[in-house]
């Protein structure tokens, strides 16, 4: 008899935190599920971990396959998940043990296609919750394409109040499928070594393409552990720049593949403008003088598409300091846009 719940938990050097993550998941209230362990060729002791852990439980599946990246890793969860419903989890955060119980109640209850809760980042022993809706909410066909669907395109107009919840709504994680869904309609994840970034939510700009009612409930049942508040440009990556022009033509084919409205070219615009500052803060932790970071962030600024996307943000709806960043490079100052992301790359790794 096939679980109700597959957990899908993606695994590379994990090992650290990964008996943190699993005990989460045993430890459920609800207890019809299995947990899909694949091991991206770890070169820790994540391995053992898991095969431990499946010897005392056989809820816990391991698979081991080559590295590949995380996208791959979870295709291959979803390849072998019998659940009727899924849960993404990541190795290093964990989970409430109510989480899968009031999930599924919720989900059954309402007769969803997706439920969706906010979630704590952790960083050392600091704990913060990322607000996303302030309230139990729910969605049908019409707000999902409204509010759901299209932001993960990016934000317009008030979101951009607080651009940096720009993405709070696209992680995987943090939400509960139903696996028909993605199964009738071949979803799977973007490979990440081809888009840099937001497997996340290309994977959710289609589910909610299909998803006919979606509910919100204010529960903080999962935990992000954040190591990194940068964690995309950690290491400089001089593929950046080309994997992102990947991940926007796809975004752009999309929009004009289903035929989509104004306000999905804006947000992709949006999503573009927003992007200079990882992509910026990328380029500046390179080794090398900084008058060459600052010709980088000159050739950025002043390319086709970001100049383009830039001239039509609204800058009005931004906090302050926001403003004063996207004015500089609205005048493609490339010094005082290399200064102002020096004080963010500081501010931001303490």
């Amino acid at each position: 008899m096939a679980s109700l719940i597959s957990i899908i938990i993606p695994i590379y050097n994990s090992a650290s935190y990964l008996g943190k993550c699993l005990d989460s998941i045993l430890s459920q209230t609800y207890a019809d599920f299995e947990a899909i362990c694949i091991d991206d060729n770890s070169t820790d002791n994540s391995l053992e971990i898991l095969q431990k852990y499946s010897e005392k439980d056989a809820r816990i599946k391991v698979i081991h396959k080559k590295n590949e990246g995380v996208s791959l890793a979870r295709n291959v969860g979803l390849d072998v998940a019998q659940g009727e419903f899924l849960l993404f989890v990541d190795s290093d955060d964990w989970i409430e043990k109510c989480t899968c119980e009031i999930a599924i109640q919720k989900i059954l209850q309402e007769e969803a296609d997706v439920i969706i809760w906010p979630y704590v980042r952790e960083r050392g022993n600091e704990s913060k919750k990322k607000v996303i809706f302030n309230h139990d909410t729910i969605f049908d066909q019409t707000s999902i394409q409204e509010k759901l669907h299209r932001r993960m395109i990016g934000i317009i107009d008030q979101e951009l109040e607080q651009p940096e919840n720009a993405d709070a709504l696209c992680t995987v994680w943090g939400k509960l499928y139903r696996r028909s869904i993605v199964e009738e309609n071949h979803l799977r994840f973007y490979d990440i070594r081809k888009i840099g970034s937001y497997e996340d939510g290309l994977f959710n700009l289609q589910y909610f393409q299909y998803a006919n009612k979606a509910i919100y409930v204010n529960q903080y049942f999962y935990h992000y552990r954040r190591t990194n508040a940068f964690s995309i440009t950690e290491v400089y990556n001089s593929d950046l720049n080309r994997q992102w022009e990947s991940l926007f033509k796809i975004m752009a084919d999309y929009i004009a593949d289903y035929n989509l409205n104004e306000k999905y070219v804006q947000a992709l615009k949006n999503r573009i403008s927003l992007s200079l500052i990882p992509l910026g803060i990328n380029e500046i932790s390179q080794k090398g003088l900084v008058k060459n970071k600052i010709v980088g962030i000159k050739r950025i600024i002043c390319s086709k598409g970001y100049k383009s996307a830039i001239k039509t943000l609204d800058i009005k709806f931004m906090p302050f300091h926001w403003k004063i960043f996207f004015m500089a490079a609205k005048a493609k100052n490339a010094f005082a846009v290399f200064v102002l992301l020096s004080i963010v790359q500081r501010i931001r790794g303490k």
